[in-house]
């Protein structure tokens, strides 16, 4: 592997990975995505919906990078267990070297600390550590000065940044750059801060950031012990409570514009928090006990529930603000994209929202963890569903205008599963308005094979279709849920993995990638039916669907075996961590 520090007009040259390549760390207010070479590629910031600092990912400007002198290297790395704590490391032709890095957690709304710790493990083997910031999606630079004890400090963009441990640096063009020689058994700190704010008088003493992270870490990942891949779920929950915000939110993924499909015109930016994604991450977390994510799901759901009522909106930002528009910004892209920021979601209504959050909201009751707020927003809910059950909607996969079978469904399985928790009088009154949406879709979404179709007017089959027997808006063993989980498995499922729907007559591969959060719910399907070695293989094959640092993207080329989409997409680990949980246990029911 060339080491990518040579250097022409434009700086340093580090060249895209494929996504399995990458690793994420994030403290809830933001991310930053890093490269097998050491080079931070994207990173937003003061939050997760603010303008890239570094933005080399897609085709941007920006850099912060540790990576080793040595051109000949090869590159390998791991998370600390139950944290978003990464370690690169590099073995190259002289010697091993590691850098240890993270956000400082617990995270600041305004201010993100990222620290690399840089250790010798044998021989030799120097590493050049390279910053020039470029806010504002590179359309900003950033002016450093050195003091007197070698911290930098600039502004640009309307951020103030300062970094220590490069005291000894040179500035090219802008750019810090230094050579560290550690000494065997010997370590090197680096700290960057970027704040909205202005920075507290002195920097922070890496030890110390060092001890509160892994502290905070330790005590906000469950062990997962109870799960059948303990690890895995672990590493799944860490990465839904690094994107989840101190306000309750979490964002869809952390990236904009990753093609999920080459020059197909499919990116987006996925940098805000859904609400149906939101109640998959906290009916995840609940269905093992573990509520911390549940309870800032349920937290800012109710919150938004309260606020808008029916006009819920499928997303927000984390502020619970409204998404932008979408637009394009001047940047070549990830290759086979293009940069768009914003979102179209903003116009949609989506119904199957309302019972998702009925549902996320019965998960709570479930573990006692309803107060009097919640019960309001659910009402809310409720009252949303009594007005625009016969409404068509954009349903889960966003599309035209339908009276989608899946939206309604989900609707049956939240009213059903709040009424086992609501007073007598409420849950005789959600119960029947239930059974008449039930009724309802039956008498027009039902296949003359017997299975559920998309909507009336459409009679094709969706992997989506199986989450109503999942969640309960139906008994598994009905002979509409059977026939659908057939259906699914005879033209849909591919070596284990599962595509959404068929969008014509030529291979399901010809028009998108397989959807991981259906190969796993094909895999809870299987489970539920009592089908147990075939739901364990289809679980494996979709957990193995990440590169060497674990992390999902919505899609996944089976044929390439790549990753697709943007990354790393929160739903997906909330149905693996869900999935490894049930399969813990005895059929549900």
């Amino acid at each position: 592997m060339e080491s990518g520090i040579d250097s022409d007009d434009s700086g340093p040259f580090f060249p895209v990975h494929v996504l399995r390549d990458y690793a994420l760390i994030g403290d809830g207010e933001r991310g930053a995505v890093i490269g097998p070479r050491g080079d931070v590629v994207w990173m937003c910031a003061p939050q997760w919906e603010g303008p890239a600092v570094f933005s080399s990912l897609v085709g941007g400007s920006g850099v912060f990078a540790v990576t080793p002198v040595n051109p000949r290297y090869v590159w390998g790395g791991h998370y600390d267990d139950g944290t978003l704590i990464w370690n690169s490391r590099w073995v190259t032709t002289d010697g091993i070297v590691e850098c240890r890095e993270a956000l400082a957690m617990p995270g600041e709304r305004e201010r993100a600390v990222l620290m690399r710790h840089i250790r010798l493990i044998s021989g030799t083997a120097p590493v050049r550590v390279l910053l020039q910031p470029r806010p504002g999606f590179g359309s900003q630079r950033v002016d450093f000065s050195r003091s007197d004890d070698g911290v930098w400090s600039g502004d640009g963009g309307g951020l103030t940044l300062r970094v220590s441990g490069m005291g000894h640096a040179n500035v090219l063009d802008g750019m810090l750059q230094q050579d560290i020689r550690p000494e065997p058994g010997g370590e090197h700190h680096l700290v960057l801060e970027l704040s909205s704010k202005p920075l507290p008088a002195a920097p922070p003493a890496p030890a110390d950031l060092w001890a509160v992270t892994e502290r905070a870490w330790a005590a906000s990942v469950p062990a997962m012990d109870a799960t059948v891949a303990p690890a895995d779920a672990r590493r799944a929950y860490a990465v839904l409570r690094a994107m989840t915000s101190s306000t309750g939110a979490m964002v869809a993924a952390a990236t904009l514009g990753l093609p999920e499909r080459a020059e197909a015109k499919r990116n987006y930016d996925y940098r805000y928090a859904w609400i149906r994604d939101q109640c998959f991450a906290g009916q995840a977390a609940g269905a093992g006990g573990a509520t911390g994510i549940l309870d800032s799901s349920v937290h800012f759901v109710s919150e938004r529930l309260l606020t808008d009522g029916i006009s819920l909106k499928p997303a927000y930002t984390v502020d619970g603000g409204t998404v932008p528009d979408e637009h394009t910004i001047d940047l070549p892209g990830y290759p086979g994209g293009t940069d768009t920021v914003g979102n179209w979601v903003n116009k949609q209504f989506q119904l199957d929202s309302f019972g998702e959050a009925l549902l996320l909201l019965a998960a709570a009751a479930r573990q006692d963890h309803l107060d009097k707020e919640h019960w309001l927003a659910a009402e809310q809910a409720v009252a949303a569903i009594e007005a625009k059950w016969d409404t068509p909607d954009a349903g889960i996969w966003e599309l035209g205008n339908e009276r989608w079978t899946h939206s309604r469904l989900s609707c049956v399985a939240g009213l059903k599963a709040i009424s086992r928790y609501a007073p007598a009088a409420q849950a005789s009154a959600w119960s029947q308005l239930a059974e008449l949406i039930l009724r309802h879709t039956a008498a027009t979404c039902t296949h003359p094979s017997g299975r559920w179709q998309r909507s009336p007017a459409d009679g094709r089959i969706d992997a989506a279709l199986l989450l109503p027997a999942i969640r309960g808006a139906l008994p598994a063993r009905d002979p509409r849920s059977l026939a659908t989980a057939e259906a699914v498995r005879k033209e849909l499922l591919d070596d284990g993995y599962v595509y959404r729907f068929r969008h014509g007559p030529g291979p399901l591969a010809d028009s998108e990638g397989a959807f991981l959060l259906c190969g796993f719910n094909l895999a809870l399907t299987e489970h539920q039916q009592g089908n147990t070695t075939e739901a364990f293989r289809i679980f494996e094959r979709n957990r193995s669907a990440c590169g060497s640092p674990g992390l999902f993207t919505e899609e996944y080329d089976i044929q390439q075996r790549q990753l697709r989409g943007n990354f790393p997409q929160a739903f997906v680990h909330a149905a693996m961590l869900e999935t490894a949980h049930r399969l813990a246990g005895p059929p549900t029911p």
